[in-house]
């Protein structure tokens, strides 16, 4: 394997607890197995790599009681966890696109303070885990990515493709990677380096100070694999390329070269061993000048001029350095990533799976398991045996001693005559075993969590002026939003606001066809009673809440109204009550979505949107494919709100 795949293993290699880690996006195939026995090849004699499949308990992941060994020792016995394990070495993350927000905090944690703190079912631990994260990334559409908190603690984001296997580039043994692990600590870096990374990381609009310090970590293991003990120009345009222009998220703009400079040096030669310097030739030695030195000359050389300061040529350089590096970053930005993100800012905060399903709800009854609790298992509840026994097991020798001695004679008589019965049964006289001793206070019952349905309720301004403007786009859009709540399987329901009042076009429903037909029907014209609107739909989003399900309120209107809530017209009157209106739904805590329909975004609607507390989203002269594509991005989003409070 060449090109970028086999440079980042070998970098990975070096110093895997200081990069934090590699997320490579890539499914499952020879690519990625060949990938990963690289990497196995290159780390330390010994040091462990151990997959970790997705939905790891925490008991398994962090540790806690081996129920087996503390019921047989009468005393706790701690388990060490995965992470624990994985001590020195490298930890596979299988599936970490589906990896949840608890577990990824558990990740980010390790990989902060390198060490599992292990505070649970009466033990205390901190063992340390020093080790690296490989994040299989699965994914099979940008929805479905690793967890944001995660991906900022890993150095490299690897994606398979022709530039990043195929492409020519040195390669490195083992030895090599070795002499360079040993020379990491020796390996220095100037002010200048620094000051270079940071600069092309806030040209490139990467927001994380860890970008930058993973950076200047990756900077010096290529140094250590050069053979260098002092970071080059090279290894810090190999570092920007590989770990800040996959994060970047907008065009920088360069300034233009003069004419006559020099191109900028090529990051693939970047760990080629630099060249041992020549000794100098005390012929070739300039000769010395026969004037004196300054400080040499008597009075009359005083007015000679004098040597300029030497801060402007080291700020020059500085700066050409920051320009140079930057061009190096902003040569390898995939060529689609910028030009989605000029698109669509959304994109950014996209959530897994997000909109396939209502806001995580806690059951006592039914669902997905997520642990157990501390409690009498009542009105139906489940007891959680495995975890009763886990609080139990502790106190099993201080229970069973309590007991031999508040029962005294009476106890032995009884074991005698079970004895004499076992004899009698021809058992052999074998001692009865001792129970369990299981208390109130043990009891754990088992919790569940299912996800409730979500119910998008589309509030379309039907007003005479949203019929001269853009109407017909809202109603195109709200069809291919429809379409899309049809293949999640969630309700819609469609309200509509013109004249002095709001309609309920189509309550709460998953057909179709009901819809687009109420949609269809809708006629533009008359005022703006946008209060109304807004109103109506906090009552109705209020209506679903207490069914159990979760609603999301999508506002297809300019923002401007101009009849007020008790029907009289009147600009002034109008605007006040909608944002008296858009504060009641903000108190309400429902999610909303704001879609400016305006030729011209506003500012009415934007402030609108703030009061109300919903996302705002502007698209002037945008298609109902453009405007469905934008608010399906927003509903995400919003989504991934809803669960973030659950």
């Amino acid at each position: 394997m060449h090109g970028d795949a086999a440079t980042i293993a070998a970098l990975f290699a070096v110093d895997p607890v200081g990069l934090g880690g590699v997320a490579l996006r890539a499914s499952a195939g020879s690519l990625r197995d060949e990938w990963l026995a690289l990497l196995r090849s290159l780390l330390p004699a010994g040091a462990p790599l151990r997959r970790v499949p997705l939905n790891t308990s925490d008991t398994a992941l962090l540790g806690g009681l081996d129920l087996g060994a503390t019921l047989q020792a009468g005393r706790p016995v701690a388990l060490k966890g995965l992470l624990a394990q994985g001590d020195g070495g490298v930890l596979l993350l299988a599936m970490a696109e589906r990896i949840g927000a608890a577990a990824a905090t558990r990740f980010c944690a390790v990989l902060d303070t390198q060490q599992v703190v292990l505070e649970r079912d009466g033990l205390a631990a901190h063992n340390p885990a020093r080790l690296g994260l490989v994040a299989l990334d699965e994914g099979a559409s940008d929805e479905e990515q690793v967890p944001a908190s995660l991906l900022e603690r890993m150095a490299f984001r690897l994606v398979f493709d022709s530039a990043t296997t195929n492409a020519p580039g040195p390669e490195w043994s083992a030895d090599e990677v070795a002499r360079a692990r040993a020379r990491l600590n020796k390996v220095a870096m100037d002010d200048d380096g620094l000051q270079a990374l940071c600069a092309a990381a806030q040209a490139l609009g990467v927001d994380s100070m860890r970008a930058p310090l993973l950076a200047a970590r990756v900077a010096r293991a290529a140094a250590a694999l050069a053979e260098c003990n002092t970071v080059e120009e090279e290894h810090i345009a190999l570092a920007a390329r590989l770990v800040l222009a996959p994060r970047a998220t907008r065009v920088p703009q360069a300034p233009a070269q003069p004419e006559g400079s020099d191109p900028p040096p090529d990051p693939a030669q970047a760990l080629e061993p630099a060249p041992e310097p020549e000794p100098a030739d005390p012929q070739d030695a300039p000769e010395s000048s026969p004037h004196p030195a300054p400080e040499q000359a008597d009075g009359a050389g005083q007015n000679a001029p004098q040597p300029q300061p030497e801060a402007l040529p080291d700020s020059d350089s500085s700066q050409a350095l920051g320009e140079r590096i930057l061009e190096a970053a902003q040569a390898a930005i995939p060529a689609g990533l910028l030009a989605s993100l000029k698109i669509s800012q959304l994109a950014r905060a996209k959530t897994p799976s997000a909109g396939t399903a209502g806001a995580a709800q806690k059951s006592a009854l039914r669902g997905r398991p997520i642990g157990a609790r501390k409690g009498e298992p009542r009105a139906g509840q489940r007891i959680n045996v495995l975890e009763t026994l886990r609080a139990a097991a502790p106190w099993q020798k201080l229970r069973q001693a309590a007991i031999s001695s508040s029962t005294g004679t009476g106890a032995d008589l009884r074991n005698d005559g079970r004895k004499d019965l076992a004899s009698a049964r021809g058992d052999g006289g074998a001692a009865p075993q001792r129970r369990i001793q299981v208390r109130k206070e043990d009891f754990h019952v088992a919790r569940f969590r299912q996800l409730g349905q979500t119910t998008t309720v589309f509030v379309v301004d039907a007003s005479g002026s949203a019929a001269l403007n853009r109407l017909a786009e809202a109603k195109g859009a709200v069809e291919l939003l429809l379409a899309d709540c049809y293949v999640r399987r969630d309700s819609v329901a469609v309200l509509a606001f013109r004249g002095k009042g709001s309609e309920l076009l189509l309550s709460p429903t998953r057909s179709l066809a009901r819809a687009k037909r109420s949609l269809a029907g809708l006629p533009g014209g008359g005022g703006t009673p946008l209060a109304s609107g807004i109103d109506a739909a906090r009552l109705l989003a209020e209506q679903i809440r207490r069914k159990g399900e979760t609603p999301i309120v999508v506002f297809l209107t300019d923002g401007r109204g101009n009849i007020a809530r008790d029907g009289s017209p009147g600009r002034a009157k109008a605007a006040q009550d909608a944002r008296a209106a858009a504060a009641e739904l903000r108190t309400a805590r429902v999610t909303a979505l704001l879609v400016d329909t305006s030729p011209l975004a506003h500012a009415v609607a934007q402030q609108l949107a703030a009061d109300m507390g919903a996302q705002y989203l502007a698209l002037p002269y945008a298609s109902g494919h453009a405007m469905s594509q934008a608010v399906s991005q927003a509903v995400s989003q919003a989504m991934g709100a809803v669960r973030g409070r659950s």
